[in-house]
Formats: C-alpha cells, sequence, structure tokens
C-alpha cells in the first residue's frame, strides 16, 4: 500500500468510525474510492453501461453509508439500494475508466480507477465479477529519491582547493544510486542528473508527486574547524547554532507545497495531518540513526552526529527525509578525501546499507498494517 493509499485508509477509518462512509479523494488523475468495510467482508464488483458505472454487490448494508453521495474526479456519484436479497452500491462514473485496480486491507476495500476508452470500458462491463481480475494491483519496488545538493548557477560551498559542493554531490548521488540498483529492492531516482539548478521545492514535489519511500539529500558544505559526515532531519528549532547556521545557508526559499488530503470533514483531515506528519517525522529519526550507524564504521563523523534543524529539503510532510552532509570543504583533510573516488564509494556502501534496512523496516511495517 502506496502512502497516499495509507493515507485514504486512514481516513476510511476515522470518517467510518465517525458514520461518513465511502471516501474518495483525487491525485494526478486518479480516483480513490475507500470503502470501510468489515475485515474479510464478502464482496463482488462488475460494471454496466448506459450510464456507465461499476456495482458493488455486499451481503447486507453497511451501517452509517448515506444513500446517496456526491462524487468527485471520475466518479459522478454513489447510489445505494437493496439488491437480490443483498445490497448494492453503484457507482456512476463521470466517464469511461480503465480496468479497476482493488485493494484489500483490513482497513476495508480501496477502489482506484484510472480514465480509459469507452472501447475500452464496453468489455469490462460485461456483467462478470471483476474481483479476480482486479484483485491484487502490480507490486512495484519502493521509490528511493536521492538529492545531489546544489548544481547549475549554484555551486554550493568551495574548499581550500577549488572544490565546488555541486560536483562532489552529483558524483556521490550516481556512485550510491549505482550501488543501490545493484542491490535491487528498490527503484531510485535523483533530482538532478547532470550540472543543472534546481529549487528546493521542486526537489520537494518530485519526491511527493512519485510517492517516494524516503529522500536522501547529500551535501558537503562548509563551517569553520568542522570536520566529519553528520546527518540532519528537520525541526523547526534547531539543536544547536552550528546546525542552524547550516540550514540558513542551503535554504533558499521554504516552499512547503501542500497535502492533498481526502474529501473528510475539517475535524478528520486536521487528524490525518497529524498522523501523517508524525508517521513522517518517526521514519526520518529512525533514517538517521541507521546512517549514523553505517556510516560511523566507515569514515569520520563529526561529534553529535545526528542533529536537526528547519532545511528546505526536509519539509515534505508526507516522505521520511535525511540531509546528509558527508564532510566539510572547508577542512583540507575532508576536501582531500571527498575528491578520491575509494571515499565516495565508502559513504555510498553505508548510505546503501542505511537505505536497504530502512527499506527493509518498512516492508514489515506495511506487512502489519495488512
Amino acid at each position: 500500500m502506496g502512502r497516499r493509499g495509507l493515507l485514504a485508509a486512514m481516513a476510511a477509518l476515522l470518517a467510518g468510525a465517525a458514520g461518513a462512509g465511502p471516501v474518495l479523494s483525487v491525485a494526478r488523475g486518479r480516483t480513490r474510492l475507500v470503502l470501510p468495510l468489515a475485515h474479510r467482508a464478502p464482496w463482488r464488483l462488475s460494471a454496466a453501461l448506459d450510464p456507465p458505472r461499476l456495482l458493488l454487490d455486499l451481503p447486507e448494508a453497511p451501517k452509517g453509508w448515506p444513500a446517496r453521495q456526491p462524487g468527485r474526479g471520475l466518479v459522478a456519484r454513489l447510489e445505494q439500494r437493496r439488491h437480490d436479497g443483498g445490497h448494492r452500491l453503484a457507482i456512476l462514473l463521470a466517464r469511461p475508466v480503465a480496468l479497476p485496480v482493488t485493494r484489500v486491507s483490513r482497513h476495508g476495500l480501496t477502489i482506484e480507477l484510472a480514465p480509459g476508452p469507452a472501447s475500452g470500458f464496453a468489455p469490462i462491463a460485461d456483467g462478470r465479477s471483476l474481483a479476480a481480475a482486479a484483485a491484487q494491483p502490480r507490486r512495484t519496488l519502493p521509490l528511493v529519491v536521492l538529492d545531489p545538493g546544489h548544481g547549475g548557477k549554484d555551486p554550493g560551498a568551495i574548499g581550500v582547493r577549488g572544490t565546488q559542493e555541486k560536483r562532489i554531490t552529483l558524483a556521490a548521488a550516481l556512485e550510491l544510486k549505482r550501488q543501490l540498483e545493484a542491490r535491487g529492492g528498490c527503484r531510485v531516482l535523483l533530482t538532478r542528473s547532470r550540472d543543472v539548478f534546481i529549487p528546493l521545492g521542486q526537489r520537494i514535489e518530485l519526491a511527493r508527486q512519485r510517492e517516494a519511500a524516503l529522500f536522501l539529500s547529500l551535501h558537503a558544505d562548509s563551517a569553520p574547524g568542522a570536520r566529519g559526515a553528520s546527518v540532519y532531519t528537520l525541526s523547526e528549532t534547531a539543536t544547536d547554532r552550528f546546525s542552524a547556521a547550516l540550514a540558513r545557508r542551503e535554504n533558499a526559499a521554504d516552499q512547503r507545497g501542500g497535502l492533498r488530503l481526502p474529501s473528510v470533514p475539517p475535524e478528520v483531515q486536521r487528524i490525518l495531518l497529524s498522523l501523517m506528519r508524525q508517521e513522517t517525522r518517526s521514519g526520518s529519526e529512525q533514517l538517521a540513526r541507521l546512517a549514523v550507524a553505517a556510516l560511523g564504521g566507515e569514515v569520520p563523523l563529526l561529534p553529535h552526529t545526528h542533529r536537526r534543524a528547519g532545511f528546505v529539503v526536509l519539509k515534505a510532510p508526507d516522505v521520511p527525509s535525511a540531509l546528509v552532509e558527508m564532510g566539510f570543504l572547508s577542512h583540507p583533510g575532508d576536501e582531500a578525501a571527498l575528491n578520491r573516488p575509494e571515499h565516495r564509494r565508502k559513504l555510498a556502501t553505508a548510505l546503501a546499507e542505511t537505505v536497504t534496512a530502512y527499506l527493509a523496516t518498512r516492508r514489515t511495517t506495511l506487512a502489519m498494517l495488512g
């Protein structure tokens, strides 16, 4: 279940408890319908034409569901009625859709819809059950977004020997990508793969739009007297003046971007946002702890290695994120090490182990959620 699927499931659980019934949400042209059903409750999904609609048959009427409900996105409206001794929910469509994808968890039934041609919808609407064809979605590997700091017109820090931070971060990110793909178990996307400038807000939004499992930003900053790798997670109040100064240096603008929440009452939205931020913060802290442990066996560390500050690239409310300072170009020893490919391979190996361990924990957590 992706992050938006988890969000929709939580919405269904909360809304169901409040008697709100089915929950609709829209993202990137797709429409998701979450139905809070009892665990393992029997159901059958079919389709019909004139007008185009999906038909969900249940053995009995769910408690608290409204008889009629306005739609969103690809769903025009929802209607309920008795049918053949049981209960039927008619999902009237605003336009034809592709074969629906369904997911079943302990939170209920999720039906995901994508646009499709009328010629493609007609064969679906032949009266047969769609449950067997759509019950299991195609499994995709989790996405890891790597963010090489700076780029293009922004060189970042410049070392005492003239080393540009933007070149070190890109070289390290490409090596980390290579190692992660060699290990398997995840997909990898870079916010930039060449020497171009990408605004901070766009880096965050890329990870959010792709529903990334984690976001790892790589840097090699400048600070008088500082040496060694360190890891940062988000906090509006920095742990120390050093961390606050680094965050101010990196932040060109604070572009949060709004979280797309399902169509639920405002009080439910507040609960969902709080739960999502809590989950994200917990994931970020776990990611940082794993990174510190892995880096400690490979490279010198800055004292008090895990620190917190208000870096813009860590502010996505729904993607666990960490920023890794691989060293400081203002220190001759760090600058020399970061220019050596074998040192960058050590850094990448430690961070690849971090990502692998984090994703393994994430799989266990999602399995427990059902």
